[in-house]
C-alpha cells in the first residue's frame, strides 16, 4: 500500500460564513468515511498563526524559512493500494470542501 498526500493551500478555500459549517461538515463526513475504511493515516490544517522555525544542520534554529517556502492550509493522508484509489478519495475531498485537491505520493519507505 502507498501512502497519499491529499492537500489544498489556504487560499484555495474561499467560503461564505454561510457556506463554512457546511463545508466542515462535509469535509469531517468524508474523513470519518476513510477512517472506517482503513485507509486513514493523518490529516490536519497548518496554523498559520504561529511562525516556522527553520532548524538548520548544525542544530541551530531561526525564524528564517527557505526562501521561496510556503506551506499552509490543510492536508490528508492516506494509505492506499491504487493511484486510482488516491484520485477517488482527493474527488471526494474536493468535493466537501469545495475547492481542488492536490495528490502526491510518499515515496516507498521500508520502515514506516
Amino acid at each position: 500500500m502507498t501512502k497519499y498526500l491529499i492537500s489544498f493551500p489556504s487560499k484555495a478555500l474561499v467560503l461564505t460564513e454561510e457556506e463554512f459549517p457546511i463545508v466542515s461538515a462535509e469535509s469531517r463526513a468524508v474523513i470519518e468515511e476513510a477512517k472506517a475504511a482503513g485507509v486513514y493515516v493523518f490529516g490536519g490544517g497548518i496554523d498559520e498563526e504561529v511562525d516556522p522555525v527553520l532548524v538548520s544542520a548544525d542544530g541551530s534554529a531561526s525564524t528564517e524559512i527557505y526562501p521561496g517556502s510556503e506551506l499552509n492550509g490543510g492536508f490528508t493522508v492516506l494509505e492506499l493500494p491504487t493511484r486510482e484509489d488516491a484520485v477517488e478519495w482527493a474527488r471526494k475531498i474536493a468535493v466537501a470542501c469545495r475547492c481542488s485537491q492536490e495528490l502526491r505520493e510518499f515515496m516507498y519507505d521500508p520502515a514506516s
